[in-house]
């Protein structure tokens, strides 16, 4: 029986070889994911960009220097929470990635989510957020918690968006700032207070029947 790291590390050579899309004929470096493997909180980003295809890292460039600040405001560290993306590999010009791609990652994806069991996912940006919301529109739902089988998954706006579009940062600093509360409220449901044992593992719901908070 592996050990929950020993199939993170699986997973991530697995990565580094993949062909299953045409994402790995132009990468430099694939960016599996990164952090605790007993990390209550997982974060789910888009895809690599030029800094992360350059050193195999998650949000290394400005938009990971933006989620620092904003996991710090929110009482978080980088270290203590487990960082990927829904695809594995920089698209080019980073556009954004196709059906096929996604589908390929999905694969490593959903085996890192078994192994990680994270009580909470916070999505950044629309395509993880439509993982697990499918239909909604992240101009509608940023800055929620829904509840998805035996996690919950908060959608947040990618911080890359700030950069892009300096109006937006100030809504998601305000939903970052909220993030404490939110943890709270799923810390509590999930009966994690005073040291009580973790919720084991479910099936997860249909999305449709998720509650909303």
């Amino acid at each position: 029986m592996f050990t929950a790291q020993e199939t993170l590390n699986q997973i991530a050579a697995e990565v580094s070889n993949c062909e299953n899309c045409e994402l790995h004929k132009t990468r430099n470096k694939s960016v599996p994911g990164i952090g605790p493997a007993d990390a209550e909180i997982m974060l789910i980003g888009e895809g690599p960009g030029f800094n992360e295809n350059e050193q195999g890292l998650p949000f290394v460039g400005q938009a990971g220097k933006f989620l620092g600040e904003l996991l710090a405001q929110a009482g978080l560290k980088r270290e203590d929470v487990w960082i990927c993306n829904v695809v594995k590999c920089r698209s080019p010009d980073n556009r954004d990635p196709l059906p096929d791609e996604l589908a390929a990652c999905d694969l490593y994806l959903e085996r890192q989510i078994r192994a990680l069991n994270p009580s909470i996912i916070i999505t950044l940006g629309r395509f993880s957020m439509n993982k697990f919301m499918p239909g909604a529109k992240i101009s509608a739902v940023h800055g929620q918690m829904r509840q998805v089988g035996s996690r919950f998954v908060i959608a947040m706006f990618h911080p890359a968006a700030a950069l892009h579009q300096p109006q937006l940062k100030s809504t998601i600093l305000a939903d970052f700032a909220k993030l404490p509360q939110l943890l709270a409220v799923a810390r509590q449901e999930l009966g994690k207070f005073c040291g009580a044992p973790a919720v084991a593992a479910q099936r997860e719901e249909d999305p449709q029947q998720m509650k909303l908070f």
